[in-house]
């Protein structure tokens, strides 16, 4: 017994990393397969609505498509309008940037002791144009990239939303056998992950109209823009609202005389992410969902290296998807304890001899 599970554990730690390792080989297939089963999830509940009302099933597949369009019209019109905002803005606000940002090259340079010939420009020093040409190309192909990638999301949500890949039947014949506990898990998986989208988008749309009220007030440059980054940024646990205050702090420092008015500037903006995120966030969360800081650190950083940007964004909906499954087995109930952090009490099995 004792040689079986060491086998066991070894094959486990082999098997592990092979997972992961085909995670991100294939990131072109799962990204858009688990993207599209968390937006399913939270259409689901309308799904079912429709369903008692005696709509068809492919009119009520229509409707959410529309739906979804919708959403991402609303967000076309918004960056259509921090665009013609920036465009907008005038030359001599640029100047002044420029002068700033010659500034702060200058003090690099002279403090990493960089050597660039005199009279040429910034832009010609820092920018070559191999690596014009260089990112030019990378842009398309992440263009092509994000296209096919919305493509194949579509394709996965229809397929969900239409019952041909059934995420409660496949619960039951992958890791639930009882038909009793997949309806159950399904039904938490479900509630949770609407209740985090729900409390995640109404904290970073207050804190993207904060941050776009700080800059009106304070007479920091394109406010819409900076609103919008910060609303979207914000889905980005943790790392989200750190980058939207620094680079924010930065242009601010840019744009802005150093005086106590760029102080109080940067106060106020990271003071509007501490209350959104740290204080508002958690209260709305509930300890339900709670989840150890360092266990989302941890998976910021294990699903960001796996699948890039959606994967900080999935990394949380996934960490709790994994928290439900490992509460419904004993030998696993510990993994979710640890991952739920110090609310609850982790109490590590053993065998009295």
């Amino acid at each position: 017994m004792k040689e079986t599970k060491t086998t066991n554990i070894l094959l486990l730690i082999i098997v592990i990393p092979l997972i992961f390792y085909l995670l991100k080989i294939l990131s072109f297939i799962f990204v858009p397969l688990f993207l599209s089963m968390f937006i399913a999830v939270l259409f689901l509940p309308l799904m079912r609505w429709l369903n008692k009302k005696k709509v068809p099933k492919f009119i009520s597949i229509i409707i959410i498509i529309l739906i979804i369009a919708g959403i991402f019209k609303i967000g076309g019109e918004l960056i259509q309008l921090s665009s013609k905002e920036i465009l907008a803005a005038d030359n001599a606000f640029f100047k002044k940037a420029e002068v700033k940002i010659l500034n702060l090259l200058l003090m690099t340079e002279e403090f990493f002791g960089i050597e660039r010939i005199e009279g040429k420009k910034v832009l010609a020093h820092f920018i070559q144009k191999n690596n014009i040409i260089r990112s030019f190309g990378s842009t398309l192909g992440f263009i092509g990239d994000t296209l096919s990638m919305i493509l194949m999301t579509a394709f996965f949500v229809v397929l969900w939303l239409s019952g041909s890949i059934n995420f409660q039947q496949l619960l039951n014949k992958t890791i639930l056998n009882q038909k009793y506990s997949s309806v159950k898990v399904f039904v938490k998986i479900e509630k949770d992950l609407i209740k985090f989208v729900k409390v995640k988008f109404i904290i970073s749309f207050f804190t993207g109209v904060g941050i776009g009220l700080a800059c009106l007030f304070f007479n920091v440059s394109f406010p819409i823009f900076w609103g919008l980054f910060a609303f979207a940024v914000n889905f980005v646990q943790m790392i989200g609202s750190l980058i939207s205050v620094i680079l924010l702090s930065l242009f601010a420092f840019v744009e802005l005389d150093p005086t106590v008015i760029l102080l109080f500037f940067i106060l106020t903006i990271t003071a509007v992410q501490l209350i959104m995120g740290s204080i508002l966030e958690p209260i709305f969360m509930g300890k339900s969902f709670s989840v150890n800081i360092i266990t989302i650190l941890i998976m910021l950083m294990l699903w960001g290296y796996i699948w890039g940007v959606p994967g900080l964004i999935m990394s949380i909906p996934i960490t709790v998807f994994f928290k439900i499954i490992f509460e419904q087995f004993p030998g696993t109930k510990v993994i979710a304890d640890i991952f739920a952090g110090a609310d609850k009490k982790v109490k590590i099995p053993f065998k009295k001899k």
